[in-house]
């Protein structure tokens, strides 16, 4: 005879959740504030100031904010001139400011304002900045620093000195490795490996939160060659008393590595000597400015660069993804892609015209 399995079930009781079960803490709400990248915390933080200054001065709520005042808020953006540029901001800033108040509203518990009529101020801006021929219609994009560009802006750099030789390695191998400016700053000199084909190169990607493991390869041109550079600043450093710690530092024109940094008689600046994302982006504005370089140059240009070179060569597109840490499907690489392609996947070719 079957064995008879007796099946048992339990009520559970339906509890009313307490307080604390539906708010954040302090601590948690700076936990999750850590999780984005250092460059959006740092735009989500002035946004966020600019929003509750605006609402102050017009005796509006920030907190929680209505429909009405995030509407107005847009509206307002659209016609205030910004102090460094004396223009508005941009669509796109705007539709970043509107994601740093939503997100505010969550961090703090609060349900999430409508936003539907700010996008129709936002979107109605965009139309007629477009209709204007305004260039803040379209979406800022870095000049793709591409091996022709690298080679301009190295040609005048004096690779004989510790500056010229830090300078050289950081743009190449941030072109090498498709890294942010933020990723390759966080770089040790323990994170590299040499190899017979070149070097093994760990990189965090913040933004998908993985490491990749970068293989950075001899180049043909040894101007332009990542491995060389590198090996050459980091026997430079050894020579200059530094074995270890971040692979990139702060050198003044003296060749002096880690200078102390002083503001109102107080040290300023990472003690290790690690730059700043700020500085390494410095690094490529300058010298795209001495190379006489047209275009809009920052450190974004180094993985805009790595991805069109990329492309052009043939490469495909998940490697190319994957090798500099962009999400599969990124629209961001998308639109690298497309920039790379319009001439030799144009629907027009050979189509009989």
């Amino acid at each position: 005879m079957a064995a008879e399995i007796e099946i048992r079930t339990t009520t559970t009781d339906v509890v009313t959740q307490a307080d604390r079960d539906t708010h954040l803490s302090a601590e948690t709400i700076t936990a999750i504030a850590a999780g984005r990248a250092d460059s959006t915390s740092r735009a989500y933080r002035a946004d966020r100031e600019a929003y509750a200054r605006w609402c102050a001065a017009e005796g509006r709520t920030a907190l929680p904010a209505t429909a009405e005042t995030i509407a107005s808020y847009a509206a307002h953006l659209t016609t205030a001139p910004l102090p460094r540029t004396g223009r508005p901001a941009s669509p796109s800033s705007i539709d970043r400011a509107m994601s740093a108040i939503s997100t505010l509203h969550a961090e703090h518990d609060l349900p999430k304002p409508s936003t539907v009529a700010a996008r129709a101020v936002i979107n109605g801006f965009r139309t007629r900045l477009a209709l204007a021929k305004d260039p803040a219609a379209k979406p800022r994009k870095a000049s793709p620093a591409v091996p022709t560009a690298l080679r301009a802006m190295l040609a005048p750099v004096d690779r004989t000195t510790l500056l010229g030789k830090r300078d050289a390695a950081l743009v190449l191998l941030g072109f090498a490795t498709a890294a942010r400016v933020s990723e390759l700053v966080a770089v040790d000199v323990t994170d590299l490996r040499e190899t017979d084909e070149g070097l093994d190169t760990s990189i965090y990607r913040r933004k998908v939160k993985l490491f990749t493991e970068n293989v950075v390869l001899y180049g043909s041109d040894p101007a332009t060659c990542p491995v060389r550079a590198v090996q050459a600043y980091t026997t430079a450093l050894v020579a200059a008393g530094r074995t270890g710690g971040p692979l990139f530092v702060r050198i003044d024109r003296h060749g002096r590595v880690a200078p102390p940094m002083l503001r109102k008689g107080r040290p300023i600046g990472d003690p290790s000597g690690r730059i700043t994302p700020e500085a390494a982006a410095d690094v490529v504005t300058r010298l795209a400015d001495r190379a006489g370089l047209t275009g809009d140059w920052s450190g974004h240009s180094l993985r805009r660069g790595f991805a069109t070179a990329a492309r052009l060569a043939g490469h495909d597109v998940i490697r190319i993804g994957r090798t500099g840490g962009w999400a599969d499907g990124s629209r961001a690489l998308a639109g690298y892609m497309e920039d790379a392609d319009r001439v030799t996947a144009s629907p027009l070719v050979g189509i009989g015209l």
